[in-house]
C-alpha cells in the first residue's frame, strides 16, 4: 500500500478514522472526508502528528456534486486515485410501523446513493490503476435486523451494487471488496436516527464488549491486500450469515431475541 492514494469517506471518526490511520501508517497517502469541519480538522492534525500523509475535505456523500469535487481534489492533491473506501454511513432504530419515511430516505441517501456517487466519480482513475473499490457494509446487509428498516435496506442495496460492480469489472483488474463488520465500537449508534429523525444520543449496546474500530480496520486492510471479495467479521456476524442462509426460520427467532435485549429496544422480549 506504500504511496497508494486512498480516499476514505466519513473518515473523521470510528472505523473511517481507524482505516485512515492503518493505511496511512503503511505508507498510503490519504484523503478523508466528513461533514463536520472541526472534527475533520482535528483528525487530520492528529494523524499528521503521527507522520501520516493526509488531506481533509469537508464533504457530504449524499450530495452528488460533493463527490465529484472529492475525486477532483484527490487528483489535484495526489495526482491519482488507487483505492476508494466507501465508509460514510448512518444508522436508525425504530419500528417500521412507527417510522417517518423521511428517515429511510436520509439513510438511503447516505449509505447507498453516497456510495454510488463516490464510486462513479472515482472509478475512472481506479480502473486506470487496477485499484480497489471497498464498501463498508454490514451483517445487516445479509440479515435484516428488526428496528433497523432503513439501515438494513441500505446495506442490502449496497451489497447488490457491489456484486454488480464486481461482475461488470471482472475483466478490468479492479478489485471490489464487500466488507461486513459485525457490531463494532464506534459512534454510529450514538448518531443513529430515531423514528422522527432526531439523533438517538446514547448507544443501546455495550460498546466496550464489541470489536474495536482499530481491529476492524486491520482486517479490512489485510482483505484489501489479499484482494478478497467478501469480508464478514466477528463470530456473531459469521453465525448470523450462516444461519440466515441455511436455517432462516431459526435465524428469525435468534435475531429477534438478540435485538430485543437492547436497551429501550423497539421490539419486546
Amino acid at each position: 500500500m506504500k504511496n497508494k492514494v486512498v480516499i476514505i469517506t466519513g473518515g473523521s471518526s470510528g472505523i473511517g478514522k481507524a482505516l485512515a490511520q492503518k493505511f496511512g501508517s503503511e505508507g498510503s497517502r490519504i484523503l478523508i472526508t466528513g461533514r463536520n469541519k472541526e472534527e475533520l480538522a482535528k483528525t487530520v492534525d492528529e494523524l499528521k502528528s503521527k507522520g501520516i500523509t493526509i488531506h481533509g475535505l469537508q464533504s457530504d456523500v449524499s450530495v452528488e456534486d460533493d463527490n465529484r469535487k472529492m475525486a477532483e481534489e484527490a487528483i489535484k492533491v495526489y495526482g491519482t486515485i488507487d483505492i476508494l473506501i466507501n465508509n460514510a454511513g448512518i444508522s436508525m432504530r425504530a419500528l417500521f410501523s412507527e417510522l417517518d419515511l423521511d428517515v429511510v430516505k436520509k439513510v438511503m441517501d447516505i449509505n447507498f446513493y453516497g456510495v454510488l456517487y463516490a464510486t462513479k466519480y472515482c472509478l475512472p482513475e481506479i480502473t486506470k490503476n487496477k485499484g480497489s473499490v471497498i464498501g463498508i457494509s454490514s451483517i445487516a446487509g445479509f440479515r435484516g435486523l428488526p428496528g433497523r428498516t432503513g439501515y438494513s435496506a441500505s446495506k442490502f442495496a449496497l451489497n447488490g451494487f457491489l456484486e454488480v460492480l464486481r461482475t461488470e469489472l471482472l475483466k478490468t483488474g479492479v478489485h471490489v471488496l464487500t466488507a461486513c463488520p459485525g457490531f463494532t465500537s464506534s459512534n454510529i449508534r450514538k448518531r443513529s436516527l430515531t423514528k422522527d429523525g432526531s439523533q438517538q444520543g446514547e448507544s443501546p449496546r455495550q460498546e466496550e464488549k464489541m470489536m474495536s474500530a482499530e481491529e476492524c480496520a486491520h482486517h479490512i486492510y489485510q482483505a484489501t491486500i489479499k484482494r478478497k471479495r467478501t469480508l464478514v467479521l466477528t463470530t456473531q456476524g459469521k453465525l448470523a450469515v450462516f444461519l440466515n442462509k441455511w436455517l432462516p426460520s431459526i435465524a428469525d427467532t435468534l435475531v429477534y431475541n438478540v435485538m430485543a435485549k437492547e436497551s429501550n429496544a423497539p421490539i419486546t422480549k
